[in-house]
């Protein structure tokens, strides 16, 4: 995994090696994108020996789709939990200030 020109960088995935179209400033997360795709595409290949490598690329990136799904409405709930507690803190900095 290499950068091989100013905006574009070289993965390697499952042992192959594919140049991608990276913005300045995004390679390292795009690196880290790669490895992760390739650790889940190899773990996914011990558990399916038979699996096509379009399958197993369907898996994981249906794996992935549904941890960030579960990931959004986490932070959507702590979100809305951060938001009912700053409204709180408001009214008791108003009821405070309010008291003088």
């Amino acid at each position: 995994m290499s950068e091989s020109a100013p905006n574009t960088v070289s993965v390697s995935i499952l042992d192959r090696d594919y140049l991608v179209a990276c913005p300045p400033g995004e390679r390292e997360a795009l690196l880290a994108a790669a490895r992760l795709l390739d650790t889940r595409l190899r773990d996914m290949r011990q558990h399916n020996r038979s699996a096509t490598l379009e399958r197993l690329a369907i898996m994981v990136a249906l794996n992935l789709a549904h941890e960030q799904q579960q990931h959004s409405a986490r932070a959507d709930a702590v979100s809305g939990d951060v938001g009912q507690e700053l409204a709180r803190l408001l009214q008791r900095v108003d009821r405070v200030l309010g008291d003088d």
